[in-house]
């Protein structure tokens, strides 16, 4: 397969921190500085371009050992990108590089998306440092072979954790730190010298570790935004059906907004435990923005959207205004929605409301266990959030919530 790009190799540099301050770091290169308009990206460039980014060049010898070959065992999953493997890098495999678990993605040059995406995410996450961005460790280029090595998430993606848990469901203030940590990795890069727009917010793109400190992930499709008089960038419209923002769809006009009203339906998605997009549901409900929008301006109406899961287990004030946030965020005129900043100043104070309601939670012990050994057990302010709930604990809520409202 011919491309356009070749492969490279940075020159490696020590570097006492991962964190880049704005203030002294170099100015960030993009792929529209490296080439000319048809003109090819030279060795030299590119090689120039991640000095100090301590990306480590694997072969593809050393991610086949870290892999176990890349076995059914390692396996994580499959996006556009190609699959995902885990590995685990012991101390002896390089100087320099610390023993951690990685995840290795290995990109299916057959698939939508190309080594002009492989080359995007060595561009962007060799350069930008943030706590609420995913580590980029590495990359391999080694023939057709096209790979990216990053830090493991312990938790995997919000999609899996909030639509496919069977049987544990995502207490209200894990789900407020999700939204607060994808807000804050977005306003990081709106406000970058060159804004990015990062145009693929998705719940399966928020990674999260084993604290559920999010991650964002997954920036092939990622842009250097409009910069001095502009006021968009015109591109080939690509992302995920259901969070794309309406006038991005139209026009094809990209700003950082086209990132706050997809943002705005992952936001709607904690809210409510619903997918963006639900074909299994009655027909007026399929779309999750269309069904439940007009209702988040009115808290009577919000018990109708929030997870029933929740069992009426978060904060009714904390609630309504990261609804609030989540209508403006969806707004159909850009110009009306709030900067991921506001956004981030708006969400952090719903952290410590303390109006979540207590409620008795009983337990009771498996028939297994023997008659004789049978009791119920019951335990006030327990953290039933984190421990499930039972039907009795139900009723109590829902009763609960009938009087709130």
């Amino acid at each position: 397969m011919k491309h356009f790009f070749g492969c490279f190799k940075p020159k490696k540099k020590s570097s006492k921190h991962d964190q880049v301050s704005k203030q002294h770091s170099p100015k960030r290169v993009s792929l529209s500085d490296l080439s000319g308009q048809g003109s090819p990206i030279s060795f030299n460039d590119l090689s120039n371009s991640l000095v100090g980014s301590s990306l480590h060049v694997f072969t593809l010898t050393e991610l086949k050992k870290i892999t176990n070959k890349f076995s059914l065992s390692n396996y994580l999953g499959e996006g556009g990108f190609g699959t995902v493997y885990k590995g685990f890098i012991d101390d002896k495999l390089r100087p320099g590089l610390e023993a951690q678990a990685v995840a290795v993605k290995n990109l299916d040059l057959a698939g939508p998306q190309g080594h002009k995406e492989w080359l995007a995410e060595i561009i962007f996450l060799g350069q930008l440092k943030h706590p609420h961005l995913v580590k980029l460790i590495g990359y391999c280029c080694e023939d057709e072979h096209r790979l990216l090595v990053y830090e493991y998430m312990d938790r995997g993606n919000l999609d899996k954790l909030l639509f496919k848990n069977c049987g544990a469901t995502l207490p209200w203030s894990t789900r407020l730190k999700i939204a607060i940590g994808a807000a804050k990795g977005l306003a990081f890069l709106h406000e970058e010298e060159k804004p990015v727009i990062y145009r693929d917010v998705k719940a399966s793109n928020i990674l999260l570790d084993a604290d559920y400190t999010v991650k964002l992930s997954d920036f092939g499709l990622a842009k250097d935004g409009p910069e001095g008089d502009e006021t968009h960038i015109t591109t080939r419209v690509m992302g995920t059906q259901g969070y794309a923002a309406p006038e991005y769809i139209m026009t094809g006009h990209l700003t950082t907004m086209s990132d706050v009203y997809s943002f705005g339906v992952v936001l709607l998605e904690l809210l409510a435990g619903r997918r963006s997009v639900d074909k299994s549901r009655q027909h007026r409900e399929q779309d999750l923005v269309k069904w439940a929008r007009p209702q988040l301006k009115d808290p009577h109406k919000l018990d109708r959207i929030m997870d029933q899961s929740l069992e009426g287990q978060y904060s009714a004030e904390g609630a309504k205004k990261a609804a609030l946030v989540a209508y403006q965020c969806l707004s159909h005129h850009s110009k009306c929605r709030p900067t991921m900043r506001t956004v981030v100043k708006t969400l952090e104070p719903l952290q410590y409301l303390n109006d979540i309601p207590i409620v008795p939670f009983v337990y009771v012990v498996p028939s297994e266990v023997g008659k004789e050994d049978k009791k119920e057990v019951q335990k006030k302010g327990c953290d039933q959030n984190q421990n499930g709930h039972t039907k009795n604990g139900l009723k109590h809520r829902r009763k609960l919530m009938a009087e709130r409202s």
